[in-house]
C-alpha cells in the first residue's frame, strides 16, 4: 500500500517538488473515495480542502433552475479537483459530482495555508501551479462555452 507521500509524488502536479516538500503536504492529507453519483463539494459551501484525483472521473457543474445541472467540465485520474481553498472568501464557486467510483487524496485546506504562510517560498510555488490550473480551466470553460452559445453553420 503507497503512502500519501508516495501518491502525492506521484501526481503530476507535484512532479520536481522535493521529497521533503512532499513529505510536509503529505501531513495534510487523507485517502478518500466517492461512489458513483456521490454529491463532493457544493456551490458557496466552505472550500476546506482539495482533492488529487487517482482514479475515477468527476464533473464540474454549475445550477441552471430551468435545466438543472451543467456540466463545464469532467476531470479525471492526474487532475486536481477544488481551487477555491487557496483564496478568501474560502467558498466553493460550482458543485461537484463524482461520475464513476472516485479515489482521491484529500489535503486539508487551512493546514496547506497554515505551511504556505509558514513558508513562503512553498506559499510561492504552490500559487503558481494553481495559477496554472485556474488559467487551464478557464480555457476549458471557454471552449464549454463556445460550443455551448456558438452558430450553427447548417
Amino acid at each position: 500500500m503507497k503512502s500519501i507521500s508516495d501518491l502525492l509524488a506521484d501526481h503530476p502536479f507535484f512532479a520536481g517538488l522535493p521529497v521533503e516538500t512532499i513529505e510536509l503536504l503529505a501531513g495534510c492529507g487523507e485517502n478518500v473515495r466517492f461512489a458513483a453519483d456521490e454529491r463532493i463539494l457544493t456551490e458557496n459551501d466552505p472550500a476546506d480542502r482539495f482533492w488529487v484525483l487517482r482514479t475515477g472521473r468527476v464533473a464540474l457543474e454549475v445550477d441552471d433552475p430551468p435545466r438543472g445541472p451543467l456540466v463545464i467540465e469532467t476531470i479525471g485520474p492526474g487532475e486536481l479537483l477544488g481551487v477555491s481553498w487557496l483564496l478568501p472568501p474560502y467558498r466553493w464557486t460550482y458543485d461537484a459530482r463524482a461520475v464513476e467510483v472516485t479515489r482521491a487524496v484529500a489535503l486539508d485546506a487551512a493546514c496547506l495555508r497554515d505551511k504556505c504562510d509558514d513558508d513562503p517560498i512553498l506559499g510561492y510555488e504552490m500559487y503558481k501551479r494553481f495559477a496554472g490550473l485556474v488559467r487551464d480551466r478557464l480555457h476549458a470553460t471557454r471552449l464549454q462555452l463556445m460550443d455551448l452559445y456558438g452558430n450553427d453553420a447548417s
